[in-house]
């Protein structure tokens, strides 16, 4: 009694902080969770718009005394941003499935490029959320004083703690919370630097004069070759303002359908947003002449010198940097977004246990929010908060999956120049920020390798082997399970086909099975040589189960139902040409083990007389990774059906690896 208590009060629990379970039958689910434009702006374009807190700092720091040249950094920083976002739209344009970088390599570069860019991708977003609550933690506390800045770390863990249980509840949900955070910060910014810019008009001709005369001393100094060498190299420091762009085309499976319209208008929306925040930003440091201060970020520095004459101007600096920081948090939403996403298509492919491509009941991707939380709070306390080696360790990687987005487009726009018209529009575009793309990254590899880069090349690389290890793994139980499936799949029957239907009264075998193959057809046979004669009817059972390769529209779920039912309709008839009297039901589920003790639960009071069955793999040297890549689902529905008093056999399927 104790025990169901504890289990009704967890659930209680559970409900209270993540949310009652969703109703997988109800025909507007998908419409439910979709997101239309302006959300998925807020829920993954904040990760890019974000990046002006700290990128243009960074490129501006870099600077020093050449602070002339951040007019030419404000130009280019633009108009990368527009060029990148328009190779990602055309991504969105012929990728319509989602999946961003990782699926544009692998379809056009090969699966060894695909899981480069996947492993880079997932390293990226866990960073995503580091870096964003970290800056967030900067600006933040940028107001306090030197007494409590002890308690940045806990509060930063704290703030991932809250990220990961609001994304347990649902994505539209988490967005839909975080909503107004980035309105007060569109709101804040454009006053800040639209009254920046705007307040030095007058100033414009003697500005322009002293950026004249800085160049001639650059040029007198430098020289044209060293000039044009210290531009790239701020530029590229500034790499981590270009972070989250690719992000819309990694989420587009939650875009409210038209995807690809939808998508394009949500990278517009993204790209005007972050080219006028970032470049803005970079005019007013300089408008300015914005130094650093010892515990306060740059943003922070001008929003005081901006409203510092105004009556109420250090409340609404307070306001604007807070919201700033806000909005950080809401940017590492884009990490518990679309980093387990990533993880879950390279799931569905075999890299990642297959775990990582389960639902939850709320129907999102737990397993992954987890590990992406857990992940983020590891880099946290590496880097002791510090958002310098974060940015290093951040910017690397993306733009390693932005040049191979870019080199598989430009390869798929010239091997398929014949068949695509405007390849000649297109393939321009990619070639230009391909170039860019690796010219930021080999420069940031090389400035930062000994401060945090080699970390982030050593993470993606440990990520990468356990990738080939996890596939390697898989394809060898394939293989084995295909000798099962060439032995048993067209074994001969005898006898009449028995079309009477199964008795209640009967001794019921009750099968679990999961599609039609050979290690089903193995069970059902050891059934009748183990039990001869004992069973009169054959239910066969199946939960279809909802995960993100099949959650991709109601058109695929219901190809799931039917592809359920034709299995099942296989197993029954091949056990009435034996003989027996057969019948089958199935159910569609997230969760395997609920969803099949319940449906098996309703079968025994029709069948009381009756037994469970299910097979399970057994391998000859059982290890830890076999308890890591396979979840014993079978031993876990067992344990369900013995608490309710239902006998259960499980039979073991040699594989013979």
């Amino acid at each position: 009694m104790n025990e169901d208590n504890g289990h009704t009060l967890t659930d209680k629990i559970k409900q209270t902080l993540i949310g009652k379970p969703r109703n997988i039958k109800d025909p507007t689910l998908f419409h439910k969770l979709a997101l239309i434009p302006i959300l998925a702006w807020i829920g993954l374009g904040a990760d890019g718009l974000s990046s002006a807190s700290y990128g243009p700092e960074e490129a501006f720091k870099t600077l020093g005394e050449h602070k002339y040249l951040a007019v030419f950094l404000a130009l280019a920083t633009a108009l990368t941003v527009f060029i990148i976002s328009y190779a990602y739209s055309r991504i969105i344009e012929y990728f319509p499935s989602g999946g961003g970088g990782y699926i544009v390599a692998t379809h056009t570069l090969g699966e060894k490029a695909g899981v480069v860019s996947g492993a880079a991708l997932l390293v990226d977003y866990m960073l995503t959320i580091t870096v964003s609550i970290v800056s967030c933690g900067d600006a933040i506390f940028s107001f306090f004083p030197p007494s409590v800045q002890s308690l940045k770390t806990p509060f930063e863990i704290v703030a991932i703690l809250f990220l990961v249980v609001i994304n347990l509840r649902g994505i539209r949900e988490s967005v839909t919370m975080l909503a107004p955070i980035f309105v007060i910060f569109v709101l804040t910014h454009v006053l800040l630097i639209g009254y920046g810019i705007i307040s030095h008009i007058p100033q414009i001709v003697p500005v322009a004069q002293n950026v004249g005369s800085g160049i001639k001393g650059g040029l007198a100094t430098l020289g044209a070759g060293g000039m044009l060498l210290f531009f790239l190299r701020a530029f590229s420091m500034g790499g981590g303002t270009y972070t989250g762009i690719e992000a819309v085309s990694n989420g587009l499976q939650i875009m409210r359908e038209p995807r690809v319209h939808n998508g394009k208008r949500t990278m517009v929306y993204l790209a005007t947003s972050l080219a006028l925040t970032a470049g803005g930003i970079l005019i007013c440091y300089l408008l300015f002449n914005v130094k650093p201060v010892e515990g306060r970020t740059l943003n922070a520095v001008l929003a005081g010198e901006l409203f510092g004459r105004w009556s109420f101007g250090p409340v609404l600096a307070l306001i604007t940097i807070f919201a700033e920081g806000a909005l950080l948090l809401v940017a590492a939403q884009t990490g518990f977004v679309d980093g387990p996403r990533v993880m879950a298509n390279m799931a569905v492919d075999y890299w990642f246990p297959h775990r990582f491509a389960s639902l939850s009941s709320r129907f999102t991707i737990q397993n992954g929010v987890m590990l992406m939380g857990g992940a983020a709070v590891c880099l946290l306390l590496y880097s002791r908060g510090k958002i310098t080696t974060l940015v290093t360790m951040y910017s690397i990687n993306v733009f390693l999956t932005f040049s191979l987005s870019e080199l598989g487009m430009s390869r798929f726009f010239i091997k398929n120049r014949k068949k695509e018209t405007h390849w000649k529009k297109h393939l321009p575009v990619h070639l230009t920020g391909l170039t860019l793309c690796l010219t930021i990254l080999i420069i940031t590899a090389i400035e930062k390798f000994a401060v945090g880069g080699w970390l982030t090349l050593f993470i993606t690389g440990i990520v990468i082997a356990l990738c080939y290890l996890t596939k390697g793994h898989y394809n060898k139980v394939r293989s084995g399970v295909r000798e099962l499936d060439d032995l048993l799949l067209a074994i001969p029957t005898k006898g009449p086909f028995n079309t009477k239907p199964a008795s209640p009264k009967s001794t019921t075998a009750i099968q679990l099975v999961n599609g039609y193959n050979g290690f089903g057809v193995h069970t059902f046979l050891s059934i009748i040589r183990s039990f001869h004669g004992l069973y009169k009817n054959f239910i066969f059972v199946s939960v279809a189960e909802v995960d993100v390769g099949s959650f991709r529209g109601s058109e695929a779920v219901s190809h799931l139902k039917e592809s359920a039912r034709a299995s099942l309709e296989k197993y029954a008839d091949q056990a009435r040409r034996l003989g027996y009297t057969a019948g089958f039901k199935f159910e569609l589920g997230t969760d395997i083990v609920q969803t099949a003790s319940r449906l098996i639960e309703a079968i025994v009071k029709k069948y009381p007389d009756s037994t469970v069955f299910a097979g399970q793999s057994v391998f000859r040297q059982p290890s830890i990774i076999h308890r890591l890549l396979h979840n014993e689902t079978a031993f876990a529905i067992q344990q369900e059906l013995r608490w309710k008093g239902i006998t259960a056999v499980i039979l073991p399927i040699r594989i013979n690896i």
